[in-house]
């Protein structure tokens, strides 16, 4: 009989760790889930990314949203959301299920990518084409560019996400400057400076958001 009471006991106890848990676990996927964007925030970026750099075909890229502060001001905050969110939608939409982006802050993306053809180049400088188009449902007005950066990790094999991402902003902020779209990160130093960032730069070892260029 007490055996009979004490499993009684135990059913509702069992089913409230169970519901705890599915509850625990969703909070986990939100918290790693950007709200306005719905791609990954830095910590799940990070997870999936490090895990997908164990291959050698794996491609950092780094998007930067080119004169955000002047959509904001300009056509206001909403706006500015609107265009982050197609940006993300675009930048997912070309990683696929097999790669994984992320919103690192501000108007920053990354992504790492799977370059199984040897092709990421030109399939980068299309998406570039791409991420400039206005906002589906949106005045045409409120549109920019974005200066992408990669870096293929096989090519600096001692280079941890962290490293890699460094090379793949110093390649953005080249491309961002000479106004050329799309830059991929010299091999060895060529691109890199003394501190290891680019200058004025807070570096993108997931340290924080900024503000946009």
């Amino acid at each position: 009989m007490s055996t009979l009471l004490t499993a009684l006991a135990a059913g509702p106890l069992a089913a409230g760790w169970s519901v705890h848990t599915v509850w625990l676990r969703r909070s986990l996927r939100t918290a790693r889930r950007d709200p306005l964007t719905g791609l990954r925030t830095r910590d799940g970026f990070t997870r999936r990314a490090t895990a997908l750099l164990k291959d050698p075909r794996a491609v950092v890229v780094l998007a930067d949203v080119d004169h955000f502060k002047g959509i904001n001001d300009t056509h206001g905050h909403a706006a500015g959301d609107a265009l982050l969110k197609a940006t993300a939608d675009r930048l997912a939409h070309y990683v696929g299920r097999d790669g994984v982006a992320g919103r690192l802050g501000g108007d920053e993306f990354a992504a790492v990518v799977i370059d199984a053809h040897g092709t990421v180049g030109d399939l980068l400088a299309v998406l570039h084409g791409v991420l400039a188009r206005p906002a589906d449902g949106m005045d045409p007005a409120v549109r920019t560019t974005v200066s992408l950066g990669w870096v293929r990790a096989a090519d600096h094999p001692g280079d941890d996400l962290s490293g890699l991402l460094r090379r793949a902003d110093e390649a953005m902020y080249t491309a961002k400057q000479a106004r050329a779209g799309v830059r991929r990160a010299g091999l060895g130093r060529f691109l890199a400076t003394w501190s290891g960032r680019r200058a004025g730069r807070r570096g993108t070892g997931l340290a924080g958001p900024r503000d946009a260029a």
